[in-house]
């Protein structure tokens, strides 16, 4: 969630961003890993640490920031974000799967994958959201599962509209849907977005430009499959996640 109410740091229009941002990808060397801080994406400058990280001595303090499966177990209502509420969320119902594997293509089994995301109209159910798009109060936007002996994960959503961002004039950023993962070990932690296919802002937002690899962003897009569809309910699409080595899905890990 980005499009808080706040001042614009510049006046940039967005024909000035998309050359700023060609100059920053230009200086780039072909770097995999998107930089830490990337300047067109005005905020990642507040996204990581400024001082050198400090090692952990105790290994077990590292259990402190362990997952967090919630109050309740994960059953299969929590990976239905249209049955969530008393009456059907508006908007275009889709279903997400893929399978979640390391890079020598191996399954990640039963790990817990949370995802969050606007609602149809581009706003969240939070208060730090004050963009003026309507609320629905069937739709909370926010889901989980764990995937199974193949690694697969499959989530039932509304597809999320497009918001308005305050990182340069007229900013929009593309419809996205938010992914967190816990692989087997915490190299495999990965906090990540997923995008739809044919987006006409892809060019145009700092955040997913950030990603300098053709290849990597691709990859952060999911292929609509037709086989997924459930007839007179969803639309699928199809997005598999590598948590690590060089196919690894990139994206807000270092931030």
């Amino acid at each position: 969630m980005t499009h808080v109410a706040a001042p614009l740091p510049d006046g940039l229009s967005q024909e000035q961003m998309d050359a700023e941002v060609a100059k920053v990808q230009a200086g780039t060397d072909g770097a995999v890993h998107p930089p830490r801080g990337f300047p067109p994406y005005r905020s990642s400058t507040l996204r990581h640490p400024r001082q050198p990280l400090i090692p952990v001595r105790d290994p077990e303090a590292v259990e402190l920031s362990g997952p967090a499966f919630g109050l309740t177990d994960v059953t299969a209502l929590d990976r239905d974000l249209t049955r969530q509420h008393a009456g059907e969320p508006l908007g275009e119902r889709i279903t997400v799967t893929g399978r979640v594997t390391d890079r020598q293509g191996r399954p990640i089994r039963r790990q817990l994958v949370e995802l969050w995301q606007a609602n149809a109209s581009g706003r969240y159910a939070h208060q730090l959201d004050q963009h003026p798009a309507p609320l629905d109060p069937n739709f909370t936007g926010f889901g989980r599962c764990l995937t199974d002996d193949e690694g697969r994960y499959s989530f039932t959503t509304i597809k999320p509209g497009a918001y308005p961002w305050r990182n340069h004039v007229n900013a929009w950023r593309p419809a996205h849907l938010h992914f967190s993962l816990f692989g087997t070990a915490f190299t495999q932690r990965l906090v990540t977005q997923m995008y739809f296919p044919g987006d006409p802002l892809f060019a145009h937002d700092p955040v997913l430009q950030s990603v300098t690899d053709p290849a990597a962003r691709a990859r952060l897009v999911a292929a609509y499959d037709h086989g997924l569809s459930v007839p007179e309910w969803s639309l699928g699409y199809r997005w598999d996640i590598v948590l690590d080595g060089p196919s690894a899905t990139l994206f807000e890990e270092d931030r």
